[in-house]
């Protein structure tokens, strides 16, 4: 693609500097291609590992442990990525203090204890959605509207300027009308200087002092990434906020979003209740998780391959990925999800892993991490339903481990212990991943209850509420709602994307776009690391043959993993985003790093190869970063550098 979009350019006799950013997409998607190709011939003449069984479609059966030596490179990564992770998440501070204009017509009105001009207005949006109208008077007794103070549903818990008519000199009074049950934080008054009118210049009635209690919170550039909400925090802030007011009692407050279930904002909410409602509370959590998949992973990765470089590189490959650094800063319910989809692979495969005949490993030991890979099934299910899938994935896991553990035992004339232990497995899979996720997703609906006065928020009130035929119906509703908005959902997005776009990061989300000045622009978009979505594909690729010709055990539990998070998105109709591919890149990395696995076998130079991999990833990631975390760069590093195809937003 990058390389008919340069001929293209070249023919049409497009300048040198143009040119420019697509060459290097050329030439870095041509070296991703020739690293793996010239590498391949050495791998496919290995046989499997010999840890691996000897038959078609089975899976590993040893589990490499977790070293001392491991222990330090683990560290350094998660610290090394939390700080990058946590710089500029937000800004701390916010609004937090809100008037409530209680219906429509209700009105604040502030004296200047001077005439004054004034020049501009800002103002902090609370919740509920509507308009307040702004008037100005120079007596007192007559008043003009000079503007429309917007507070919809994507103003909210942002810094927003209104377009004001200002053709009254000397203004004395200020009024503000609200034409509905409104929230406003703060407010900033900007004299004809441009200046900040001090608060002590106003006078008003005690209740208003909320719109002026937190000036210090008053953005001097105005609204950006670090001081407002944007994207889809405009819902799951917004909704994990709600979540906090029902839980409090605050009466006619229902969740606003309502088509994902509700654990994921409720973590959010938690992170609300740590750091306040601000942009660094309301992305507090989805860092956190991001930092916490890490370990899972390393683990992960040393339990499959058994090497401390494949499990430290393949770790830096996720970590500064692009798409987890975005999407974990940004307070959307994605990250959640695929934290536990990381979490349950985790756990499936120390229980595919397990030894089912030794006698020393105890039935409740062996069955534990089967227990916690229902319980993240259930806790992720009810974050997001693309959960869903990975619960696909594992049951197409599972049904192939039995069949060959049945055959494998029949053989052995042990038909009687085979059916024994399926039946025993089939109780625990009833028990694991449907009765123990349908509990926590039932309960996840609490503050709906709440909002719905099903409960005074006391223990045996909420119990009772659980038991209410009212909530049932509340939980039942939102899944026809949920299953209908998403099936008949008809939109246009200038950034959306199919399915098949993403295998190749043809289309990036842009979440962010601002000018700060002339020449500089800050911005960022979510998509995956060209090098591991390239790389990655051809591993993939590489993973299919290691099924069907060396009888790869490991690849197989890679692929199918990937699949079941990108076969459900071919036959969806609704629109679709590059984020949607965000669980893929788990498994993107698990087969890079077995292509790596593999060839250490073939070649004793294979660290080199895999350190250069992560190296050059590493390297995209800090040339990217501008467009990964809205730091402000001149617009030219975007244009000149790097807009490597002409759909990528830079």
């Amino acid at each position: 693609m990058h390389l008919i979009f340069l001929i293209l350019m070249l023919s049409k006799g497009a300048r040198v500097l143009q040119i420019i950013p697509s060459l290097i997409g050329v030439i870095v998607a041509l070296a991703t291609i020739a690293f793996f190709v010239i590498r391949i011939p050495a791998v496919v003449r290995l046989e499997a590992p010999a840890d691996d069984p000897a038959s078609l479609f089975s899976f590993p059966r040893r589990r490499y442990p977790m070293r001392r030596k491991d222990i330090l490179p683990l560290l350094l990564i998660v610290a090394v990525y939390a700080v990058v992770a946590f710089w500029g998440l937000g800004d701390k501070t916010a609004p937090e203090t809100f008037y409530d204009f209680e219906s429509s017509g209700s009105t604040v009105q502030l004296e200047l204890k001077e005439p004054t001009d004034i020049s501009n207005v800002m103002y902090y949006s609370g919740l509920r959605a509507g308009d307040y109208t702004l008037q100005f008077s120079a007596d007192g007794q007559n008043f003009t509207d000079v503007g429309t103070m917007r507070q919809e549903y994507g103003d909210l818990f942002k810094w927003n300027t209104p377009e004001l008519t200002l053709n009254i000199p000397g203004v004395r009074v200020i009024r503000i009308v609200a034409n509905t049950q409104l929230e406003l934080g703060e407010l900033a008054l900007y004299d004809g200087a441009g200046n900040l009118i001090p608060t002590d210049q106003f006078r008003y009635d005690a209740g208003a002092a909320a719109l002026f209690d937190e000036q210090s919170t008053i953005p001097p550039e105005g609204r950006t990434y670090l001081n407002s909400t944007y994207f889809d925090e405009i819902y799951h802030a917004r909704t994990a906020f709600e979540f906090i007011r029902i839980g409090q009692g605050q009466q006619n407050l229902f969740p606003y979003e309502t088509t994902h279930p509700p654990l994921g904002k409720l973590i959010i909410a938690g992170g609300i209740l740590i750091q306040g409602m601000n942009p660094f509370g309301w992305r507090l959590m989805g860092v956190i998780f991001g930092i916490l998949m890490l370990p899972f992973l390393y683990v992960l990765l040393k339990n499959l391959f058994g090497s401390t470089t494949i499990a430290a590189c393949g770790t830096l490959i996720f970590a500064f990925d692009f798409m987890h650094y975005v999407q974990t800063r940004i307070a959307t319910i994605d990250t959640y999800g695929v934290f536990f989809i990381l979490a349950m692979t985790f756990f499936l495969y120390r229980w595919l892993t397990a030894d089912p005949d030794n006698p020393k490993i105890r039935w409740w030991r062996r069955s534990t991490p089967l227990f916690l890979a229902g319980l993240m099934f259930g806790l992720g299910a009810a974050s997001k339903w693309i959960v869903i899938y990975a619960g696909g994935g594992a049951f197409v896991i599972l049904l192939i481990y039995w069949i060959k553990r049945g055959i494998e035992l029949c053989r052995a004339g042990r038909r009687n212990d085979f059916l024994k232990a399926l039946f025993a497995n089939l109780v625990q899979l009833f028990v694991f991943f449907i009765l123990i996720p349908a509990a926590i997703y039932y309960v996840s609906y609490w503050p709906f209850g709440m909002a719905n006065g099903l409960s005074d928020g006391s223990l045996s009130g909420s119990m009772h509420m659980l038991l209410n035929p009212k909530y049932l119906k509340i939980v039942l509703d939102n899944q026809a709602y949920m299953y209908q908005y998403h099936s008949t959902l008809v939109a246009t997005h200038p950034y959306s994307s199919v399915w098949w776009w993403w295998l190749f990061d043809w289309r990036p989300i842009l979440y962010y776009l601002n000018y700060p000045t002339s020449t500089t622009v800050s911005a960022f978009a979510a998509f995956t690391n060209p090098i591991l979505t390239w790389g990655g594909l051809i591993c993939m690729v590489f993973m299919a043959y290691r099924i069907f010709w060396k009888k790869d055990g490991r690849a197989l539990f890679i692929l199918i993993g990937y699949l079941a998070q990108l076969i459900p998105w071919m036959d969806v109709s609704r629109i679709t985003f590059a984020y949607h591919y965000f669980p893929s890149t788990i498994f993107l990395t698990l087969a890079v790093c077995h292509f790596f696995n593999i060839l250490r076998s073939a070649s004793p130079r294979w660290k080199r190869s895999a350190l250069l991999f992560t190296g050059a990833c590493l390297f995209l990631f800090v040339m990217f970063y501008p467009k990964l975390s809205g730091v402000a760069v001149p617009r030219w590093y975007g244009t000149y550098l790097l807009q490597w195809l002409p759909s990528w937003p830079f």
